[in-house]
C-alpha cells in the first residue's frame, strides 16, 4: 500500500478521500488503535464501487448527496441524509444510477464489545454517563459550551 500526505485517491469514475484505514490502493496516514476506516466517496453518474469490509467489523454508511444503489443492482435506490447499517459480509457494492454524482462516507471498525447507553442522540457507556452528559449540554459545559447558540441548518433554511 501507498502511504500519501494527502489521501485522495481517483479513478476516472471514482473519488475517494481516506481518513482512516484503506481504499483504492491508498492507506491513510492515520494510525487508530483500534482497526477502523472512515472514507469519503464521490462516485460519477453510471459507476460502480466494490469495497471490501472486514467481515467481522460493523460499519455503516452515510449519504451525503445524490442517489445510489447499495447492496445489489435490485435494491432501492437510496437518497441523501439516510444512514445504511450494514450487515456482515465481506465488503460492499455501490452503483450511481442516477445523473448526479452521489457522495457517502463509509465509517466500519473492529467491535469493541462495550456497554451502550442511548438517550437522543446522546450515546454513552452507562445511564449514569447519559445522565452527565445531559446535564453537561443543559449547563453549557464541557463541550457543550456553544450549545445554547446552536441551530440546525435545516432549521436555518425553512
Amino acid at each position: 500500500m501507498k502511504r500519501e500526505e494527502i489521501m485522495t485517491a481517483s479513478t476516472t469514475d471514482i473519488n475517494v478521500r481516506v481518513i482512516a484505514g484503506e481504499a483504492m490502493g491508498f492507506l491513510s496516514p492515520v494510525y487508530t488503535r483500534t482497526p477502523t476506516m472512515c472514507l469519503d466517496f464521490t462516485l460519477k453518474p453510471s459507476a460502480h464501487l466494490r469495497q471490501p469490509i472486514n467481515p467481522t467489523w460493523n460499519s455503516f454508511a452515510y449519504i451525503l448527496q445524490g442517489e445510489g444503489i447499495f447492496g445489489t443492482e435490485k435494491s432501492e435506490p437510496v437518497g441523501p441524509h439516510n444512514l445504511l447499517l450494514l450487515g456482515h459480509g465481506d465488503g460492499i457494492d455501490v452503483w450511481n444510477r442516477s445523473i448526479r454524482p452521489l457522495r457517502f462516507v463509509l465509517v466500519g471498525g473492529e467491535p469493541l464489545g462495550e456497554p451502550v447507553a442511548q438517550f437522543g442522540p446522546f450515546v454513552m457507556n452507562s445511564d449514569e454517563e447519559i445522565d452527565q452528559t445531559i446535564n453537561d449540554f443543559n449547563l453549557c459545559i464541557n463541550g457543550f459550551e456553544e450549545a445554547k447558540h446552536w441551530r440546525s441548518t435545516e432549521l436555518m433554511d425553512s
